[in-house]
């Protein structure tokens, strides 16, 4: 391991052993200074989320967009601040600390038995919500975690998610949509964030305007096995409870070739992310390239 990477290592391993026994008061204060300085230093992952918020509300000034990006590196910091936290809540601050409209798209779904799929965008904190969703409603679902640098960062990242009771698979090695799919087929829950691609072979969308592209994964596996996709949107406010909302299943068309499906279903879950990302751009944590225009072919997504 380099000395980057166990820097890198040290700093989260901190962050969860040091900032989960603040008080809450001085852990919401530290993010927001944290925060703050990341922001006037106007480095590159800040410059970033700028960019893209630029896309989501095109007409606003240079100076609307500092303040997004101020506001954005905020909520950024909060969602780290609880992440942190999270494995110290008790059970009851846990299922008071998320409140989302339209719960009976998934309550409805899980009764059924057909499985259900729910994707989200990089909105608030979907941890907090998975958490909530593991101890409120009292069921375990599965998900998927992008592979991190080092391997001891990814890790730790897994056995955090598996102490909030998610069943992680790591995203790279193909196995994982087989699994998904033996879990929806059992009636079982799977979460996914899917609003950027990490495969460079999504399906393009329009997303703002502009041509972007998800992930195939949640489409396929509803048109797999049967399984209810809905799309979940998150939002902070001033208050200490997130708020959310899960939108009307995404339905299987009735015609046309399997990529054709996809092409259609993937873009019905981009216009919903696309309309929580509107009304609270602030909570979006995109702090990477997304649109193809800002994309280097040779690379992929970066």
């Amino acid at each position: 391991m380099s000395a980057a990477d166990r820097l890198t290592d040290a700093l989260y391993g901190a962050g969860w052993s040091t900032v989960r026994k603040l008080p809450e008061p001085v852990a919401v204060r530290l993010g927001r200074t944290i925060a703050d300085l990341a922001w006037k230093r106007r480095g590159k992952g800040v410059l970033r989320l700028e960019a893209n918020y630029a896309r989501v509300v095109p007409d606003a000034t240079p100076e609307r967009l500092a303040e997004l990006s101020r506001a954005g590196m905020r909520s950024y910091l909060r969602y780290w601040m609880e992440s942190f936290r999270l494995p110290a809540w008790s059970a009851e601050r846990v299922k008071t600390g998320f409140d989302p409209k339209d719960l009976h798209h998934l309550t409805d779904g899980l009764a059924s038995g057909r499985g259900v799929i729910l994707a989200l965008p990089h909105l608030a904190n979907w941890d907090l919500a998975g958490a909530w969703v593991t101890t409120k409603l009292e069921t375990p679902f599965t998900t998927v975690a992008e592979r991190l640098k080092p391997e001891t960062l990814y890790d730790r990242f897994v056995a955090y998610r598996e102490g909030l009771g998610m069943e992680v698979l790591p995203h790279s090695g193909g196995a994982a949509f087989g699994t998904l799919a033996r879990r929806l087929r059992d009636g079982g829950l799977v979460c996914l964030v899917a609003d950027r691609d990490l495969s460079a072979s999504g399906v393009e969308v329009d997303f703002f305007g502009e041509t972007a592209r998800m992930p195939a994964g949640p489409a396929l596996l509803a048109q797999q096995t049967g399984a209810l996709l809905l799309p979940v949107t998150l939002r902070y406010d001033d208050s200490p409870v997130m708020k959310g909302r899960v939108h009307p299943p995404i339905e299987v068309p009735g015609s046309g070739t399997r990529a054709e499906k996809t092409s259609v279903m993937t873009q019905s879950l981009a216009d919903a992310f696309a309309s929580g990302i509107a009304e609270h751009p602030e909570d979006w944590h995109m702090l990477q390239r997304l649109w193809l225009a800002d994309l280097d072919p040779a690379k992929g997504p970066s």
